[in-house]
């Protein structure tokens, strides 16, 4: 049996990409700021949440297909922005691109991709939003939002819960900084997962690919507190495109966001990443959904490990959701036949959970 045929489900990926990355690169996506209580936290919250079975309706005929800023889409969840992905595998961007066109999801690119932006948007066939990070004065900020019209993007994510990158003990244990810097400690990790090292040597040292543009040096660490509320407006009017804000766990915030012109909220804790005592944003999604409105778009991503937790998502309020780490577990697992190998479960525990709760098309999840 291959490693593909190993996954199950979530879980199964993680456990394969534990074996097979560095300690280093494993705890870089897996880990979570602090403690990692607000990642525990959310776990416990959806978790907690149930699905309320229904029985003897006709659930023979059920339909995946979701809209997102009036596109149709073969799923009712994507592909979260996530930085450095080709960590995670060599060509795991590109991966992760053709699963988007093959089922017209968002492909959130992130600031900090291993692959420029111009040649994921083409490989995902247009699916794909960028995710903007506001860094030092903005100066680079906004020549990437000239890059990104430039290269045909028509949504741009504006990821707001970074003014500092948080502290994740896990991470900064192994020494990890992009780009690496290899002392003894991290030559022996590489050294103790081969299979690992010799891909990712063949394949070249992954690079903050949109960064290697003349004037403009990346720093992980700069600091991103300029950012207020007249940031957004700048960014408003200069984006004629949809514009989502990503990292929104307040109501008040999400309304003013909203009036201030936003096409859509993202609720996120940046996968518990930043700050460890923050609310869980399943929790806290009811909430945004009662503050903005019915009909305000309003995604949701952090946490999800299954396609239960997506309906649950969507029974809560969103409107759309979002996958992220796991999607990097699969492909460490077993390379893009994992990736798939996990789309599909993911699709299956979503199908199967509709039929469980008498549902036929997600539009019908709030009917009696």
């Amino acid at each position: 049996m291959g490693a593909a045929e190993r996954i199950h489900g979530a879980a199964d990926a993680r456990r394969l990409a534990r074996r097979r990355l560095p300690w280093m690169v494993f705890d870089y996506i897996d880990g979570a700021a602090g403690q990692e209580t607000g990642a525990r936290r959310n776990r416990a919250a959806i978790d907690a949440a149930t699905l309320r079975p229904r029985v003897l309706r006709d659930v023979s005929r059920r339909s995946l297909a979701a809209d997102v800023f009036g596109r149709p889409a073969a799923r009712p969840f994507g592909i979260a922005p996530m930085g450095m992905c080709n960590l995670a595998g060599p060509g795991a961007d590109l991966m992760l691109a053709r699963l988007a066109a093959r089922h017209a999801v968002p492909l959130g690119v992130s600031t900090v991709a291993s692959t420029p932006m111009e040649r994921l948007i083409e490989v995902a066939e247009g699916h794909a939003w960028f995710q903007l990070y506001f860094s030092g004065d903005g100066t680079g900020t906004f020549k990437l939002v000239e890059r990104a019209r430039a290269a045909g993007y028509d949504t741009l994510v504006l990821t707001v819960d970074v003014p500092e990158v948080g502290r994740r003990p896990r991470e900064l244990r192994h020494g990890f900084t992009m780009p690496f810097r290899i002392g003894p400690r991290q030559f022996l990790d590489f050294a103790l997962h081969p299979r690992w090292s010799l891909a990712s040597l063949a394949a070249g040292r992954p690079q903050m690919a949109n960064f290697q543009m003349d004037g403009f040096d990346f720093d992980r660490t700069e600091s991103r507190a300029r950012a207020d509320w007249d940031t957004l407006a700048r960014l408003r009017d200069a984006w004629s495109g949809s514009l989502v804000v990503k990292g929104v766990l307040d109501p008040d915030d999400a309304v003013r966001i909203r009036d201030a012109g936003a096409d859509a909220i993202q609720v996120s804790s940046h996968g518990a990443r930043q700050l460890d005592s923050a609310p869980s944003p399943f929790a806290m999604l009811p909430e945004i959904r009662a503050a903005v409105g019915p009909g305000f778009p309003l995604f949701f991503d952090s946490g999800l490990r299954s396609g239960e937790d997506v309906l649950k998502a969507l029974s809560a309020g969103a409107d759309f959701c979002f996958f992220g780490r796991i999607l990097q577990f699969a492909i460490a697992a077993a390379g893009e036949a994992g990736l798939v190998r996990l789309w599909d479960v993911l699709s299956d525990e979503l199908s199967i959970a509709m039929a469980q709760t008498g549902l036929v098309d997600l539009a019908d999840r709030h009917d009696p």
